[in-house]
């Protein structure tokens, strides 16, 4: 998928050595951020498996995980997800990122967010997506509010993140919320003077 200026597109094995440099010159950057990973993860054998998992994921319509990539270079910037996705009467999948620290603070992340958004609404017919950021990760929360999602409370200890059970504000999207934030009434009747005239 094309954004304005991102690329999104499934990984593939032969981009884990891409993948790893990201990984090991973001380490210090995303730690705090993340869980604790096993030893083997930071290795280029850590980062095939991960790939070949996210492949299994989107064979059985579990997950879906996007490199994001500038469209001008085809630079790898970070990796957005879809994941833990449950059919039948929820439709809901979690979503997850991160993205290079030099490439911070530019409307990267919120952009990924909205195409990843496109795709799980229009093409993989979720209903629901979920993210859980922790309070103090406060550009985490702009991604999330800049992207149109919905605070929907405060989970205490919600995830072990860095050996430390860690606080989230849980935010929510439904395909209806999506529709409002892609098309606000004023963008809705403009169109339809258009269409009018």
């Amino acid at each position: 998928m094309l954004t304005e200026r991102l690329e999104l597109q499934s990984f593939t094995p032969e981009e884990a050595e891409e993948l790893l440099a990201l990984r090991l010159e973001n380490q210090r950057f995303l730690e705090p951020l993340e869980p604790i990973r096993s030893d083997g993860y930071l290795t280029l054998a850590g980062q095939r498996t991960e790939i070949m998992q996210s492949e299994q994921g989107r064979i059985r319509d579990q997950a879906y995980v996007y490199a994001i990539r500038l469209r001008e270079n085809g630079k790898l910037l970070g990796r957005a997800a879809l994941t833990g996705i449950a059919r039948g009467p929820f439709q809901n999948a979690n979503l997850g990122y991160f993205l290079d620290e030099a490439h911070n603070g530019k409307g990267y992340m919120t952009e990924a967010v909205c195409g990843v958004l496109e795709l799980a609404f229009t093409k993989h017919h979720l209903h629901r997506v979920q993210a859980g950021v922790m309070p103090r990760n406060a550009p985490s929360l702009r991604v999330m509010e800049k992207a149109g999602f919905r605070r929907e409370g405060l989970a205490e200890r919600y995830l072990k993140i860095n050996g430390v059970w860690e606080d989230h504000v849980l935010f929510g999207m439904t395909a209806e919320d999506w529709e409002k934030h892609r098309y606000p009434a004023d963008k809705q009747t403009k169109a339809q003077t258009h269409i009018a005239e």
